[in-house]
């Protein structure tokens, strides 16, 4: 601080920035505005004029509902930082709200009893391409086979109408897709549908046909109905086969536990999506994916390949070794096939991790894009599979042990 800056007390800071004395008091116990002074004998409290601006972002970041730490990192850290914390924020409370509107829409329904509400529980309108192309991305990721025999309510996709959202989920224990939907109407909620998975698909099919379709969910009765115009869809609640050879309605797994359990990866690998595809495709059992993990300079790995500019692959020749060297790179190996190389952006240390194709390939081909993003926490936790151009879809896939045999491991279960 200047020796010659003028010094106020605590009341009159306080009243020119805004905040209370006690409040004053409180930021300076948490270290997020300290005093200019503090008298030694007396304690008091003496700040300068140029802390006013912090003091009032400090206030009007409290007024926004930010709590203290994401306030010190909006007042003290990075750009970049600040700029995730605030959207994160702005995400939260959009959230909260649509909630709050929703409930306070319902109730206000059931007062006015308007007939064409009456027994709706919830109601969203969506883009029929767009309905489409979430069931098709998601559907897949639905179990299949003896997993679906053991587990009935995991060969469902779950339709949930909640927080303003239609979001379409499905998980097979070894991969979960969620992809979000935001509609251009929404009324009513929080709603829960399992429909089977090939009637999901048949919903798809119709629905690609249509130019909006409207959801909508009964609250006298389970299923839901899908409406275009006057054609209109009924769709039961997918009903699966228990145990016992009784119906029941199954239990589906808390997705939102899964995502919000995922720790922050310190792996970060963009790579192109179609290549790495085509390298895992046809693979017998485990293959492994390597970056600066051991794995020996481009001019060792004979036999192997690279993209070209366009992304495909094409033989890693000697005059390609120079330009492998100038980048990361990624090689794919095992499952019977000649290891493959490909130039990558990555961040963070060396890794291994190994992956059932049956599991990964279907992950890859459910993308949007060029690219794809894994993000990896460690080799024996879930993968985030992200796509640069649709942030409204996610997919979770669990690798294996390398060694491991063809069938995923007890081990990379979504369902921990």
């Amino acid at each position: 601080m200047d020796d010659t800056e003028q010094l106020l007390t605590i009341g009159v800071f306080a009243r020119r920035v805004g905040l209370t004395s006690s409040a004053l008091r409180f930021y300076d116990d948490c270290g997020l505005l300290r005093p200019a002074r503090v008298d030694a004998v007396t304690g008091y409290r003496r700040y300068g004029a140029g802390q006013a601006p912090r003091a009032v972002k400090l206030r009007q970041l409290r007024a926004a509902g930010l709590p203290l730490v994401d306030a010190a990192v909006v007042l003290d850290g990075a750009e970049d930082a600040a700029r995730d914390v605030l959207r994160a924020h702005l995400e939260r409370t959009r959230r909260t709200a649509d909630e709050a509107r929703a409930v306070v829409e319902g109730l206000l329904r059931e007062a006015s009893g308007a007939p064409e509400h009456r027994g709706i529980r919830a109601r969203a309108r969506i883009g029929g391409a767009e309905l489409a192309s979430a069931v098709r991305q998601v559907a897949p990721a639905a179990a299949t086979g003896a997993a679906r025999e053991e587990f009935p309510v995991l060969g469902c996709v779950l339709l949930e109408l909640v927080d303003g959202e239609v979001r379409w989920v499905a998980t097979d224990r070894y991969r979960l897709a969620v992809r979000v939907l935001r509609p251009d109407g929404f009324e009513g909620g929080p709603r829960r549908v399992l429909i089977a998975a090939d009637t999901a698909r048949s919903l798809a099919e119709w629905a690609v046909r249509q130019v909006t379709v409207d959801i909508e969910c009964a609250a006298e009765a389970a299923g839901a109905r899908l409406r275009s115009g006057a054609d209109r869809r009924e769709v039961p609640e997918g009903a699966v086969q228990g145990r016992s050879g009784s119906e029941e309605p199954g239990v589906f797994p808390d997705y939102r536990l899964m995502l919000e359990g995922l720790e922050t990866g310190r792996h970060r690998v963009i790579v192109d999506r179609v290549g790495l595809r085509d390298a895992v495709t046809g693979r017998a059992g485990p293959v492994s994916l390597s970056v600066g993990a051991g794995q020996g300079d481009a001019a060792d790995s004979g036999g192997s390949s690279v993209p070209d500019s366009g992304g495909s692959m094409v033989p890693d020749t000697a005059g390609d070794a120079g330009d492998l060297a100038a980048g990361p790179v990624l090689e794919v190996t095992g499952g019977g096939r000649e290891p493959v190389r490909m130039r990558v952006v990555r961040t963070g240390p060396g890794l291994r991790i190994a992956f059932d194709p049956a599991v990964l390939v279907p992950a890859l081909e459910a993308g949007v894009g060029p690219d794809v993003l894994l993000e990896i926490a460690a080799p024996d936790r879930p993968v985030l599979v992200r796509s640069a151009d649709q942030g409204s879809f996610t997919t979770l896939v669990m690798p294996v042990r390398e060694g491991a045999g063809a069938d995923v491991s007890d081990a990379g279960r979504t369902d921990g």
